[in-house]
């Protein structure tokens, strides 16, 4: 989910969808009416509450993984029929080149590189989420003949861990009250 911190993002997306209803509109404009649906008479005025919350200083966003991968059929299987995320966008720099990948789901991202020594195969992610028990209860629900995970408990939340065709490790997290 978007936030005012977001807004930037969030104007860009506005006005890329307006163009493709033949509705367009100037950066300006899209800026002006994210700022009001933010309760803030323009964009200056957001802009500012934004660099104030973010102390002016330089803001990180969440990491992208980078995962090793030898084959993007395998991968597709896993990550797209198996898990549930989408195929985002994969390129390569010509047809015999390797593969470099992204993949989604509700807001996380995993890229998938087929270029040695982008990743190590066997690496980890940690993916605090909620709703674990229903992601289990979608994977069970899926024939996918290497794995069939379950939730365990621990102190610090609940954890159902996968592991990629690749020996990669996804450790989805429901954090414990």
């Amino acid at each position: 989910m978007r936030n005012y911190l977001d807004a930037q993002a969030m104007a860009k997306v506005l006005q890329t969808a307006l163009h493709g209803l033949d509705r367009s509109i100037t950066e300006g404009q899209a800026r002006a009416i994210t700022a009001a649906q933010f309760g803030y008479g323009d964009w200056a005025d957001l802009a500012a509450k934004i660099d104030a919350d973010r102390g002016g200083g330089p803001h990180l966003n969440p990491a992208i993984p980078i995962f090793r991968m030898f084959d993007v059929d395998k991968a597709k299987a896993f990550y797209v029929d198996y898990l549930g995320f989408a195929w985002d966008w994969a390129h390569r720099l010509d047809e015999r080149a390797p593969v470099y990948a992204q993949v989604s789901r509700s807001g996380f991202r995993l890229h998938l590189s087929e270029h040695h020594g982008d990743a190590t195969p066997g690496s980890s992610a940690f993916v605090p989420m909620s709703g674990i028990v229903a992601y289990r209860d979608e994977l069970a629900a899926k024939t996918y003949p290497f794995m069939d995970p379950d939730v365990e408990d621990m102190p610090w939340g609940r954890i159902l861990e996968v592991i990629d065709p690749f020996g990669n490790h996804i450790r989805f997290c429901e954090p414990a009250d």
